[in-house]
């Protein structure tokens, strides 16, 4: 679920994008509305993982079963399986949940122009500090380029988001080009659950500790799914999306999709050819005055 960009180029200057500008360090809180997949990932405990680089770190259902989250490999970088995936990205990247950024900056290292987006400030000064480039910004959140990228990465169960996959797969057909491909990692199981859990480090006692947890407002629960590949693909083919490639790296699946393209104009044409740079010109840029979040 990320400064300036790696081996950047002198662009040639293009307008802003003024549907969704984005002027915010990226320190700062982005001033939209709050999002319930904001908070959770914002404290601790998951900070506390981010910042010693390994768990353990679980998602908690109300009826305490436990899904372990894998911190260290998160805090690495990218292994076989990622590799598998993002070998079939293509154009600018924007990886959504990026936690403390390794594919943001191995996406940059072959080339690509990637964008990481998290909610945690711990995990993206994180990616800003191993050289990639992120905000702290919700999926949820005007973004840039939206409509421009050429791909979306949803890895790490960041399919899970918000607890409404459809939802996300809608918000995700906004960010993506005509034609743009979504590559998700799935669920192992042929499972489509829809639950509340909260973050748990095995240490801090939980609400409700000896029986179920409580979910009342603020308690630290929040919505999240899984989702295996034949639910997704459920998800997906009503909605303008064509399956275009599954695979299965070190005990990870993983789904291709492509957005419908649309009719293009000679206007939209153009738009298209310019989206790199109009991408390029909205990320974070470092200056002498910036946060120290904005890099070494």
């Amino acid at each position: 679920m990320s400064g300036t960009v790696p081996n950047r180029s002198v662009l040639t200057p293009v307008p802003p994008d003024t549907r969704h500008p984005d002027t915010q360090r990226p320190d700062t809180d982005h001033p939209g509305t709050a999002h319930p997949d904001i908070t959770p990932w914002s404290t601790d405990p998951y900070a506390d993982a981010l910042r010693n680089g390994h768990g353990p770190l679980f998602l908690r259902r109300t009826d305490g079963w436990l899904l372990p989250l894998d911190v260290e490999r998160w805090c690495g970088g990218a292994d076989a399986a990622d590799l598998s995936a993002l070998r079939r990205c293509e154009g600018p990247v924007l990886d959504i949940g990026c936690g403390p950024g390794r594919l943001v900056v191995e996406l940059a290292a072959r080339g690509h122009r990637a964008l990481g987006i998290d909610v945690s400030e711990t995990a993206v000064a994180h990616t800003l500090r191993i050289g990639g480039s992120a905000l702290r910004r919700s999926v949820f959140d005007p973004l840039p380029g939206e409509g421009r990228w050429g791909t979306v990465l949803l890895i790490d169960g960041n399919i899970g988001i918000g607890g409404d996959p459809h939802g996300l797969l809608l918000r995700t057909a906004e960010l993506l080009a005509p034609g743009g491909l979504l590559i998700a990692e799935t669920a192992s199981p042929d499972i489509d659950e829809r639950v509340q859990v909260r973050l748990y480090d095995g240490r801090r006692a939980p609400d409700g500790a000896g029986g179920p947890d409580r979910t009342d407002a603020g308690d630290g629960h929040f919505p999240w799914a899984r989702i295996g590949t034949p639910a997704l693909l459920r998800y997906a083919q009503p909605n303008g999306w064509h399956p275009v490639d599954q695979w299965v790296a070190d005990g990870r699946p993983f789904v291709a999709l492509r957005r419908d393209r649309k009719v293009r104009t000679v206007s939209q044409s153009a738009d298209t050819a310019n989206s790199a740079a109009v991408i390029s010109s909205q990320f974070p840029r470092k200056t002498s005055g910036d946060s120290p979040l904005a890099g070494s």
